[in-house]
This record gives structure tokens, C-alpha cells and sequence, in this order.
């Protein structure tokens, strides 16, 4: 039988796989409690933000009702960046529509609130305000608590969601904060403007919005990109970028600099004119993938969502969040498994590492395993392809009563000036690791 604990679990961080993680347990009849070091859930989070529907609808079937969504995602907008120019590709589609394939701009604080309010209308306990400095452990090794603030809180499992940037991975799982090269760190405003100044400045119908990422002069060539979400009455951009490339000599261009860059180029100011600035954040992004992640289990504690690394750069977008959603409700159900068998140590927790590696979130990091090695070196897209592309388009565009050339005598120039061996090489490496 059991000893006795304050609670049957813990979850240490209120995001989005905590409060799923409680939520889970709760509902399972578990004693649980939540600890947020933040003053509400969600107070520490930064994000875009954007929520794919998949892995919530799993659990909230009809979110999208009563959760503070802000708009649909119905534009899908990749922009190559030069100093000088910008090129863009806008896409929609019928099937971004689709209930069960649609994504939704969210803004954390509101977003996690609500999430922590379903968590405790099912049952779980929140207590915010107290960072967790420890945890605690029994003779053998195993977890059975935290130790936050002056008490000590005994648990039969801890399950850690508290960010990448956690406090508490090493002590749980033995796992060193991973090299710089494989994190990020991201820098965000929210400027408030109106719906119909929104929707007419992206082309939006009422309602929808649109997801848009910048790579090349956003981050005046390092490794990373910009991002911009549609909100409701907000529009949030801001800058990822490599934590190594931005500290290395080459690179004197730091990362606030980048988003008021990003703000001031031609591309971009029109979209923020005359509106008011209401909120900054700043935020530690894992880009590593499936090779920087942490054990997930150990004696009595499981890890997800940031905290385990779940998250990948595709380059073309950011998933992280479907992938803590999903991970959240496997913890909390792995769990409450356990806790009624009566056995909570890594052998026991075993459900929870077969229900990741049998999701899609293990599935797509190890499909992208070599993807953040190959963007990591390439270097072209932050720097010579955005060139190439607007000197093409130059070319096609540009008319001043010169005689117009055949289009190979405007491609081929720009073409040959970054290579078409070094273009041949960068497309193999892409399909190699993408």
C-alpha cells in the first residue's frame, strides 16, 4: 500500500501541460495540486502565439466556444527579407477551415487562465506565487514531493512543466541544461489596434486571421526569424534567434535591436502604424529537438512539454504548443494509472514514455532529428537567398524603358552569384533533413 502524502500529485508549472496534466488527474478523482511560481497561470509564458485544434479537441471537444481564442488562422505568410526588399508567399486553403486541422492566435495569460479554470472546476488545487526551489526524495532515491517556499509537499508522483529553462530537470532526471547552439530566445511586443484596422491592413475577412514568419534581414542574418499573429484587437511580432549566433563576434546586432528593426522595415511598419505598444516579453525557445531531450521519466516524477524539449523549428513554422497539450494529457493520465496500481517509480510510469513514443509528438521529433543541425548551418537563407530572390524579382519587375531580357538572362545572374553548386548542396541537405 502507498504512504500516506499530502497529495496524490504535483505538477510544478501552470502553462499548457500543467493545467492539461491536472486537468487529467482531476478528472480521474486524483488529489492534485498545482504549483505556479507566477501570480496566475500563464504569467510567465510567451508565446506568438498559435494553438493547433488536434490535440485540444482531444480533450475539450468544443473549445473553441467558451475558450479566449482570438482568430481563426486562415493565411499562412512566409516572407524572404533583405534590408532593401521583401518577398512574400500568402497561402489559404478550404482545408485550413476544417474543424479538426484549424489553428487558432491565442495570447497566453487569457488562454492558460482558462485552462487552469477547467483544471479546477474539476477538482485540482493552484497555488501561484511560490516558486519550487527542490524536490524532495525518499532513501531510495525516488520523488514523493517539492519543496516550495518554507514547506514541503509530499506527493505520490511530481510531474515538471516548468518550462525549458527548468529549475528542476537535473535533480529529477539527471539532465544538464543543453548547449547553447540548440536554444533561442524570443522577444515579443503586442500592439493594440482595432478589428476592422486589423482586417483591412492583412487582408483578412472578419474573424480570421493570419500567421506570418520573416526569415533573412529580421535577424540581420543570424539563425532564427520573425513572427507575427493576428489577434482580435492586438497584432504580436516578434524575433527568434540562436542564443549562440547572437552572442558570437560576428553578429553585433543584439536581439532587441533585431524587433525594433523588424518593426522599422518597409514590410512591416505599415502593418503596426499609429498603434500602441501593451505588452513586452521575453522568452527561452528549445530548438534542439529530439536530440537534446531529457529522460522523461524517473522514480516518481515525469516530464513534459517544454521542460522535456518538445518542440521543433520547422523552419516554415514553430509547433510546441499542440505537442504540450498532448504531452500534458498523457502525464496526467499515465499518472492517475499508476497511482492506482500502486506504483509510481520509472518501471511504473513506463505507460506514460509508451504513449509518447506512440504519438505523434515523438513520431515528428524524430523525423526531424537532423533538421535544427541542417538550419543551424544554413546560413544562405538568413543571408544570400533573400538577395537572390529580390534581385530576380528586380529583374522580372523593374521597368525603366530598357530593351526586357529573356527571363534566363534575369534568373541565371543571381543565380550564379550564390552558387548553383552551394543552392544543389542546400537543397539536398533540406530534403535529407526535412
Amino acid at each position: 500500500m502507498a504512504e500516506e502524502t499530502d497529495f496524490d500529485a504535483i505538477v510544478v508549472g501552470a502553462g499548457l501541460a500543467g493545467c492539461v496534466a491536472a486537468y487529467e488527474l482531476a478528472t480521474a478523482g486524483k488529489a492534485v495540486l498545482v504549483v505556479e511560481r507566477g501570480n496566475y497561470a500563464g504569467a510567465k509564458n510567451m508565446t506568438g502565439g498559435r494553438i493547433y485544434a488536434h490535440s485540444l479537441k482531444k480533450i475539450f471537444p468544443d473549445f473553441e466556444k467558451e475558450a479566449p481564442i482570438e482568430r481563426k488562422i486562415c493565411h499562412e505568410r512566409i516572407s524572404l527579407m533583405a534590408p532593401d526588399s521583401n518577398f512574400t508567399i500568402d497561402f489559404s486553403s478550404d482545408e485550413m477551415e476544417k474543424e479538426e486541422q484549424a489553428s487558432y492566435s491565442v495570447l497566453h495569460a487569457p488562454f492558460d487562465q482558462w485552462l487552469a479554470e477547467k483544471a479546477e472546476d474539476a477538482g485540482a488545487e493552484f497555488i501561484y506565487g511560490i516558486p519550487v526551489e527542490g524536490l524532495i526524495k525518499d532513501d531510495s532515491g525516488k520523488v514523493c514531493g517539492v519543496a516550495a517556499g518554507e514547506d514541503e509537499i509530499t506527493a505520490q508522483v511530481v510531474i515538471l512543466c516548468d518550462g525549458a529553462n527548468s529549475l528542476l530537470a537535473k535533480q529529477a532526471v539527471g539532465y544538464d541544461t543543453p548547449p547553447a547552439s540548440q536554444i533561442a530566445v524570443s522577444v515579443k511586443e503586442v500592439f493594440e489596434l482595432d478589428e476592422k484596422t486589423i482586417e483591412d491592413r492583412l487582408l483578412c475577412n472578419p474573424g480570421e486571421g493570419a500567421a506570418w514568419l520573416f526569415a533573412g534581414d529580421a535577424t540581420h542574418g543570424s539563425f532564427g526569424g520573425g513572427f507575427m499573429y493576428t489577434n482580435k484587437n492586438s497584432i504580436s511580432l516578434g524575433i527568434v534567434a540562436g542564443i549562440e549566433a547572437c552572442a558570437s563576434a560576428s553578429n553585433a546586432t543584439p536581439v532587441y535591436q533585431m524587433l525594433e528593426d523588424l518593426k522599422n522595415h518597409p514590410a512591416v511598419k505599415p502593418l503596426i502604424r499609429d498603434a500602441k505598444v501593451i505588452e513586452h516579453s521575453g522568452h527561452v525557445v528549445p530548438e534542439g529537438g529530439y536530440n537534446i531531450m531529457p529522460e522523461l521519466t524517473a522514480d516518481g516524477v515525469l516530464l513534459a512539454g517544454d521542460t522535456a524539449m518538445m518542440c521543433i523549428n520547422f523552419g516554415y513554422m514553430v509547433r510546441g504548443m499542440d505537442y504540450a497539450v498532448a504531452a500534458g494529457m498523457y502525464a496526467g493520465q499515465e499518472a492517475a494509472k499508476a497511482i492506482d496500481a500502486g506504483d509510481t517509480s520509472k518501471a511504473g510510469l513506463a505507460g506514460y514514455v509508451a504513449a509518447i513514443n506512440d504519438s505523434f509528438i515523438m513520431k515528428d521529433l524524430k523525423q526531424y532529428a537532423g533538421e535544427p543541425a541542417f538550419l543551424e548551418n544554413f546560413t544562405r537563407m538568413f543571408n544570400e537567398y533573400p538577395a537572390m530572390v529580390r534581385d530576380i524579382m528586380n529583374g522580372m519587375f523593374i521597368v525603366d524603358g530598357s530593351p526586357t531580357e529573356p527571363i534566363k538572362k534575369k534568373v541565371l545572374p543571381p543565380v550564379k552569384k550564390v552558387g548553383l553548386m552551394n543552392i544543389i548542396r542546400d537543397v539536398m541537405g533540406a530534403m535529407k533533413a526535412l
